[in-house]
């Protein structure tokens, strides 16, 4: 879901990622909600993104996701790192190293860790996370609202839905 390919690891203009941020809080699996299409997500479908610490103290990041057309889970591997303080909700992250992207946590849920959206290094990547396949409609329209007043084309989002579970 995240290998951005820009190689640029900072958040879009005028985008501030949150602050007070608890990586601990953060880590664990992620269901995508909403993204907008790129190519290295396109046709997947149950998409899950899981964050654990790495030895050398960044994250160990697995996207996985069902591909409809070939019938197969595809997975990618990859590692994160603050780009700043860790208390900032930005990050950078690489599948393919040495290439990496932004992954900026502009909106969280902050009593519950249940909801995140995310934007990539520019307006073209933006996600909507929470810990469930589903998210209240509410909070979807909240989300999307946000992101529309960022600059994203909200009107582009795709609700991926699910797919059969893995084996």
């Amino acid at each position: 879901m995240l290998a951005l390919l820009g190689g640029c690891a900072t958040a879009p203009k005028g985008m501030v990622p949150v602050s007070g941020f608890e990586l601990p809080r953060y880590l664990g699996t992620w269901h995508e909600v909403a993204r907008l299409d790129h190519s290295f997500e396109r046709g997947l479908v149950n998409v899950t993104a899981e964050y654990s610490m790495r030895g050398d103290g960044g994250v160990k990041v697995v996207n996985r996701g069902y591909k409809g057309a070939t019938g197969e889970w595809k997975e990618a591997v990859g590692r994160a790192y603050f780009t700043g303080e860790p208390t900032v909700g930005q990050l950078k992250v690489s599948f393919f190293r040495p290439f990496y992207g932004g992954y900026n946590i502009v909106e969280l849920d902050r009593e519950g860790y249940t909801y995140a959206l995310v934007a990539g290094p520019s307006v073209k990547y933006l996600w909507i996370l929470a810990r469930k396949p589903d998210l209240e409609p509410a909070i979807v329209e909240r989300l999307k609202a946000r992101a529309a007043e960022l600059g994203y084309d909200t009107a582009k989002l795709i609700f991926p839905g699910a797919a059969p579970q893995a084996k």
